[in-house]
């Protein structure tokens, strides 16, 4: 077993509460498979950690035995495969949340989806900085950086984190803060799992508890205008609205819904905190642009806010990038957008385009390793793999990034996914004096890249 002892093995089973998984075993392919189906963890061994006690002696066994650490929830934002090597951490079963009404605070452990801290803070009419998509793991999405449905209002869901517990390279569990350690405290705020692993954070919650919101859906021909329009129509709206457009190819199958099955369709998503009336103002210059082939955008409880961008909830293999735009010609990136990556590119694309800006664009309170807050559109280009080979996606996508380069001022951490030919990222993540800062970093926290399963910032030499 990769030249772990058995007894070692044995020894780290007794000092856990959670299962150990080797390779062969029962419940091991469960255990490290994620949502991302085309890159899949295969490490030495897997520690399905049940708590920050058992993070802390699986760290600590991986450190005596020179062996490289990985952590997963939900895989949504697997960077490096560990292939046959190292020693996986899962966090499913860190569900706690813990809500306090009146700080306007949660404690969410690593294991927690977005969905389970909406449920919980709701009840208290607050709501957190989620994403799109509720299953996601709350945790990596956050230090990540975190584009959410109130992005423009609120900025980077990192931009609120309190208190994070990381267990370090050298197995010990640290509460860190802005007070506590600053230099880490920044650093895990936008370098994710480069520094240690996190066990619970601590977040701030807004009084939000509905949107106006919901989804426009246009038929095919009428995509060029509708992007056109989007992007004109994204210069005079105000902060409390954060949208995107989607530009896809519906499948033709029974669980697409009728109007929408086996077409291409642009699909705008909204999300207001103002109230109705202000909102159906807002939105009424993207409903003159055409018919709808759908109109779901309304009034709805925080709760439902899953619904705007209705993504996939089912594990399936995809490989996507993105990139940060400043100011660029509209007709130039509709023009682009569509002969490269449109319905007739030789790869099946689903471009996502969104609007930045408002608070994303503004300094935190306590900064952090974030960075890239001068773009005003985040733009990503995802093919699924059911549908087209990766070696026919990969040249359509470098055409479009390439294409763009000009207006490009970097990428989003947690829009890049796996792909064992894709060059470094980390330059296009940070600016550089940010980057320069993490590694310097790495080098006192993680001097030998114990954590190197990911977006990777080494350690100085």
């Amino acid at each position: 077993m990769s030249g772990l002892p058995a007894a070692s093995v044995e020894e780290l089973s007794e000092q856990v509460r959670g299962p150990v998984f080797r390779p062969g075993r029962k419940g091991y392919d469960e255990e490290r498979s994620g949502f991302q189906t085309n890159f899949r963890h295969r490490p030495a061994l897997i520690v399905g950690a049940t708590g920050a006690a058992d993070v802390c002696a699986a760290v600590a066994f991986a450190g005596t035995h020179g062996l490289p650490v990985a952590v997963q929830l939900t895989g949504h934002g697997l960077a490096v495969a560990a292939q046959g090597e190292g020693l996986l951490v899962s966090t499913r079963r860190m569900t706690g949340v813990e809500i306090d009404p009146q700080a306007r605070t949660a404690r969410i452990e690593a294991g927690v989806r977005w969905e389970q801290a909406i449920a919980q803070a709701a009840r208290h009419g607050l709501a957190p900085l989620n994403g799109s998509a509720p299953h996601v793991g709350a945790v990596g999405y956050t230090l990540g950086g975190g584009t959410g449905l109130l992005a423009r209002q609120y900025g980077y869901a990192a931009d609120h984190v309190r208190g994070i517990d990381v267990v370090l390279a050298d197995g010990t569990l640290r509460h860190v803060t802005a007070d506590s350690d600053p230099d880490l405290f920044w650093a895990l705020r936008g370098g994710r799992d480069n520094f240690g692993i996190a066990t619970s954070m601590e977040v701030g919650l807004f009084p939000i508890t509905r949107l106006y919101g919901g989804g426009l859906f246009f038929a095919a021909e009428s995509v060029p205008e509708v992007l056109s329009a989007y992007l004109a129509w994204t210069e005079t709206v105000p902060e409390e609205l954060t949208s995107s457009v989607s530009l896809l190819l519906h499948p033709d199958l029974p669980v697409i819904p009728e109007p929408l099955r086996g077409r291409y369709v642009a699909h705008v998503r909204i999300a207001y905190t103002g109230d109705t009336a202000s909102g159906e103002r807002l939105v009424a210059p993207l409903r003159a642009i055409a018919p709808r082939l759908i109109d779901s955008v309304r009034e709805m409880p925080y709760t439902q806010s899953g619904s705007i961008y209705n993504d996939p909830v089912f594990p399936h293999a995809y490989y996507g990038n993105n990139i940060l735009l400043g100011a660029m010609d509209a007709a130039v990136l509709v023009k682009t957008v569509l002969d490269v990556a449109g319905p007739e590119a030789p790869a099946v694309c689903v471009i996502d385009l969104r609007h930045l800006g408002g608070a994303l664009s503004r300094p935190p309170a306590v900064a952090g390793a974030v960075g890239n807050r001068d773009a005003q559109y985040m733009l990503r280009v995802l093919t699924p793999l059911a549908a087209t080979d990766i070696d026919i996606a990969r040249p359509v996508h470098r055409r479009l990034f390439e294409a763009l380069r000009p207006w490009t001022t970097g990428r989003t951490l947690n829009f890049i996914y796996a792909d064992e030919h894709m060059p470094d990222q980390t330059s296009f993540v940070y600016a550089p004096d940010d980057l320069r800062r993490l590694v310097e970093l790495k080098k006192v926290y993680d001097p030998t890249n114990m954590f190197r399963y990911n977006h990777n910032i080494p350690p100085a030499d």
